[in-house]
This record gives C-alpha cells, sequence and structure tokens, in this order.
C-alpha cells in the first residue's frame, strides 16, 4: 500500500511505527545461544484491539477483539531441575524461581511468568524447569494487552518444553485466573482468549459467559489504524478494579428485581430503564454503559456480516462517548485522539481500546485514505496536547504459535 507513494511514505515516516518485526525472532534464538549455550524452542503470543465491547468481558458480555502483529516472543528450553530462569530483552534482570517453592508476587514484569507458572501446577499440570529468555513488540502500558500476549506466550512455552498439551480455551483460562489471583488485576477473559484464538484477517465475537465465539471477516478495504497516546496506565488495582467492584454493586441491587440476574449481561435495556433508578448515580452510569455496550456489540456483529462498515462505525464512537461519559475510563488525551480522527475522511469509526485511563485508540480506515489520515492526525494531536503520538498499522493476526 505505501510503497506505492514515496512522497506519502516521506511524511509519515517519522510517525508510523511497524508493530510486526521480522528479525525478532532469529536475533532471540541466537541470544538465546549466547546466554544459555544451548538451542531453544520459540512461541510467538500476539497483543490485541478491542474494536467494540470494552469492560464488558467481566460482566459476561459481549466482546469483538482481533490479535495484531506485534506479539511476545518466547525462547525456551528445558532443564534437569526444577528452576525457571526468565530473562526479557526490555528489562535489565534475571529472575529464578522454584517451581516446588511457596509463591508470592514481587509486583515486578516477573509476576506474569511465573504467576502463569504456578496456575498451571495447580491446574495438574506437570512442569519441567526451563531457561526463558522474552522479548517483546507490544507496546507496554499502551492498552494492547501486553500482559496477556506475556502470560499465553510463557505458559504455551512452559508446556511445550514439559510435553504438556492443553486446549487453547482452558490455557486462556488459566492465564486470565493466574492474572486475576497472582498478579492482582481482575481482568475479564478477553484478552488471553484472543491472543490463543486470534484468526488471521478476523475478529471474533466472543460470549464471554459461554466462550462461544464467531470468526467475523474483516473487509478487505480498510485496515486497523492504532494511535498510541503515549500517555501510560496500570491495571493492578486501582481504578479497574474499582470498575469491577461498581458492577458487581449494580448487580446485586437489580438482582432484586430481576430474578436470576448473575451479572449485567442479564439486565436487560428495558429492565435497566425500569429498575435502575435503585442504583447509586455513580454505579448507575457505570451499569448503564456496560448494559448499553453488551447490546452494542450485539449491533456492530450484525453490521460486520452485513458489510454495513458506516452502521459499525457509528457504534464505536457511540462506544467511546459511553466509555468517557458514563464509564470514566477515557482520558483528555484519548478524547483529544478520536476527535480529531473522526474528522479525517476516509474513517469509518474510532474509539479508545483497552481498559482505558491512557493508551491507543483503534481506527478502521479506508486502505486508500490510510497515509493521510496518519499524518494528519499525528501532527494535529501533537499541536493539540504537545505529545508526538505514534502510529500502528496492523492486520489481523493468529493466535499464540510454536515457530520454531
Amino acid at each position: 500500500m505505501m510503497t506505492k507513494d514515496p512522497l506519502r511514505v516521506a511524511e509519515v515516516r517519522n510517525t508510523i511505527r511497524t508493530v510486526n518485526t521480522p528479525g525478532l525472532p532469529a536475533r532471540l534464538q541466537e541470544r538465546f545461544q549466547q546466554r544459555f549455550g544451548t538451542k531453544c524452542s520459540l512461541v510467538r503470543a500476539p497483543g490485541r484491539v478491542n474494536l467494540i465491547g470494552e469492560h464488558t468481558d467481566y460482566n459476561d458480555g459481549f466482546v469483538m477483539p482481533a490479535a495484531i502483529d506485534a506479539s511476545t516472543w518466547v525462547a525456551i528450553a528445558p532443564r534437569e531441575d526444577r528452576s525457571v530462569r526468565i530473562r526479557s530483552e526490555q528489562f535489565d534482570e534475571e529472575f529464578t524461581f522454584d517451581l516446588d517453592d511457596r509463591a508470592s508476587a514481587r509486583q515486578r514484569w516477573t509476576d506474569y511468568v511465573q504467576g502463569v507458572a504456578v496456575t498451571l501446577k495447580t491446574a495438574g499440570f506437570t512442569l519441567r524447569g526451563a531457561d526463558l529468555l522474552i522479548d517483546s513488540n507490544v507496546p507496554m502500558g499502551a492498552g494492547l494487552s501486553s500482559s496477556a500476549a506475556l502470560e499465553v506466550a510463557t505458559g504455551f512455552a512452559l508446556l511445550r518444553a514439559s510435553a504438556q498439551q492443553i486446549d487453547l480455551v482452558n490455557l486462556a483460562k488459566l492465564c486470565q485466573r493466574a492474572e486475576n489471583e497472582f498478579v492482582g488485576a481482575r481482568v475479564g477473559i478477553m484478552d488471553q482468549f484472543i491472543s490463543c484464538l486470534g484468526e488471521e484477517a478476523h475478529c471474533l465475537m466472543i460470549d464471554c459467559r459461554s466462550l462461544q465465539f464467531e470468526k467475523l471477516p474483516l473487509p478487505p478495504t480498510a485496515g486497523l489504524v492504532i494511535c498510541n497516546t503515549m500517555v501510560k496506565h496500570e491495571h493492578a488495582g486501582g481504578e479497574y478494579n474499582r470498575r469491577r467492584s461498581e458492577c458487581e454493586q449494580a448487580v446485586a441491587v437489580l438482582s432484586k428485581s430481576v430474578p436470576g440476574a448473575r451479572s449485567l449481561r442479564d439486565v436487560s435495556p428495558a429492565q435497566f430503564q425500569q429498575y435502575g433508578g435503585n442504583l447509586p448515580e455513580v454505579v448507575r452510569r457505570r451499569a448503564r454503559h456496560v448494559i448499553s455496550e453488551i447490546r452494542r456489540t450485539e449491533d456492530a456483529a450484525a453490521a460486520l456480516r452485513n458489510h454495513d462498515l458506516t452502521a459499525f462505525g457509528k457504534l464505536m464512537k457511540q462506544s467511546h462517548d459511553s466509555l468517557r461519559d458514563d464509564y470514566e475510563v477515557s482520558s483528555r488525551e484519548l478524547d483529544v485522539m478520536v476527535d480529531i480522527a473522526l474528522e479525517q475522511d476516509g474513517i469509518y469509526g474510532g474509539r479508545m481500546t483497552g481498559g482505558g485511563f491512557g493508551g491507543c485508540t483503534i481506527n478502521l480506515v479506508k486502505n486508500v485514505d490510510i497515509p493521510r489520515f496518519i499524518t494528519k492526525v499525528a501532527s494535529e494531536y501533537e499541536r493539540a496536547v504537545g505529545i508526538r503520538p505514534e502510529v500502528y498499522i496492523s492486520r489481523a493476526a493468529s493466535g499464540v504459535t510454536q515457530v520454531a
């Protein structure tokens, strides 16, 4: 697309960042050999964007994520003892733990790896000790699910090195449990699920209660453009967990009027209209977002099936407005980025993606308009907030795989 127009390439070359790093796997294998003195296997698991359906996964609702080209890569070789030695190319730190020791979180990136190992072992999988070298081109703290990519890649790698087989849905559930119980972030299932089961050229419509899913093809005439506000966010503790507690408060009240309601998924818009006044104001707005977002996601799936990208884009905008006003997980930078993007030619829709409070927006843009879109959005965002963004173009990618 972009190589055909050198002038446009020159316009965007200082802003665009590829999320695909072709030479990374070979370099990681070479560095593993140098560091540990042995050959290794290689596993990758992707990050993700979520097109619509935000903060609905832990409410048993629907989500519509796509895996992206950016991945976490794990080079691994088994050991003869019970030690797991891990090192990341992003951090100047090596950490070793014993699979038989009592483990507790250290509030470090290593918790995601150790937590997955502990959870797999607790679930009955027999793990061998191993050496792991980790690299990633998923931007951290950008709302692209770098933590889930790390969990899924390391979990898959540890199981393969131990000659253990696992169903990918079960792997997603166990990685989610590790982040919930060991790391302490009460995330839903979406991130780990799409990192495990992503499909090339498709997004997934996932029912987060039943874990049934539908593959929806993404239009070949439009691309996924990810705009990074360069504002970081944190999930463990704090606002993310607070939102989940507020949803649980809403269910506790609404279930008195809606028999059988176990989550906000079970409350229809009509029932919320009738009984939502019983909720405290803040909790009522949180519930209104989730209930309306579940319906929007169902409508968005119907729009994709009908190839109606205009309708799909309007639903993306409505989603962002609800996240900003009712769920209050947006930020000034995210709002500015979305507003600027929606003014550009060729855009169908745009919204924040991920947990919020910073990170990225996801935009569905006509292919022919992407170069100019990137140039305009980047320059206007920098002028408005004083921060130079990064912009990534990605295809929808496949889920976790062993590549060597």
